[in-house]
């Protein structure tokens, strides 16, 4: 089958959560509104409704066939098993969704560190908000969020390679993302962070490392990051 995924085209955001199971795994698809001159056009029709009997409410959305599936980790759900980045057993497919939807929060927290107010303004109309939302995310929240992932890692049986056991899965691939774009929005806090959380850089570096992840991650398909996406580097906000 060949995917479609629908997602802005200037911007990794939530798309390249999608993007890299897609690229790991060497799917046929496509990205739409990056290679065809009518694709934004095509999105913009689903996200109107003028197509999708069941429409998103916004991007990334996948078209797979007769199907429509937006939400990153409602995708993720159902190209895992497709994609061989998850467990056969129900336990196994669960566990990853429970882990995607925790880093889903993590994704809105990160993004709400730089527009604590609303995504309609720009930065520079809630700087002072956004100074002070960052400096509890990154001396709270973030802490918290890679103690918890580095934990699910301890907890793994001696040898793990990945979050989920021996094979990669789509949770791995995601917080790949998570860290590298956490090195670009705040890399002051990363070096002081990462010391304390040896199993996810380790994890990091072994997802990059992977043969067609290195491939995609020196192609001009892999966007660079941005101050447009959900990771920004504003230096004021990074302690």
């Amino acid at each position: 089958m060949r995917y479609e995924l629908y997602y802005w085209p200037e911007i990794q955001g939530r798309g390249e959560f999608v993007r890299l199971p897609l690229e790991d795994a060497g799917a046929d698809y496509v990205d739409v509104a990056r290679v065809k001159k009518t694709g934004m056009a095509a999105m913009m029709r689903f996200l109107e409704s003028r197509i999708a009997k069941q429409p998103p409410f916004a991007p990334p959305f996948l078209k797979a066939g007769n199907l429509v599936i937006a939400q990153t980790a409602n995708i993720l759900l159902y190209l895992g098993p497709r994609l061989g980045l998850v467990p056969k057993n129900e336990a196994g497919r669960l566990w990853a969704h429970q882990l995607q939807l925790t880093i889903a929060d993590w994704v809105a927290e990160v993004h709400d560190a730089h527009h604590p107010i609303g995504g309609g303004f720009y930065y520079e109309d809630q700087k002072r908000e956004a100074k002070r939302r960052a400096a509890d995310f990154t001396a709270e929240r973030l802490p918290k969020f890679l103690g918890y992932f580095e934990d699910v890692l301890k907890r793994n049986p001696k040898g793990s390679k990945y979050v989920l056991g021996e094979a990669v899965s789509y949770v791995d691939l995601s917080i790949f993302q998570m860290i590298a774009g956490l090195r670009y929005a705040f890399p002051r806090t990363m070096a002081k962070l990462e010391p304390k959380h040896r199993r996810l850089v380790a994890l990091h570096n072994r997802v990059s490392s992977r043969s067609r992840i290195a491939a995609y991650l020196a192609s001009e398909r892999r966007l660079p990051f941005n101050q447009q996406g959900i990771f920004r580097h504003y230096p004021e906000l990074d302690r």
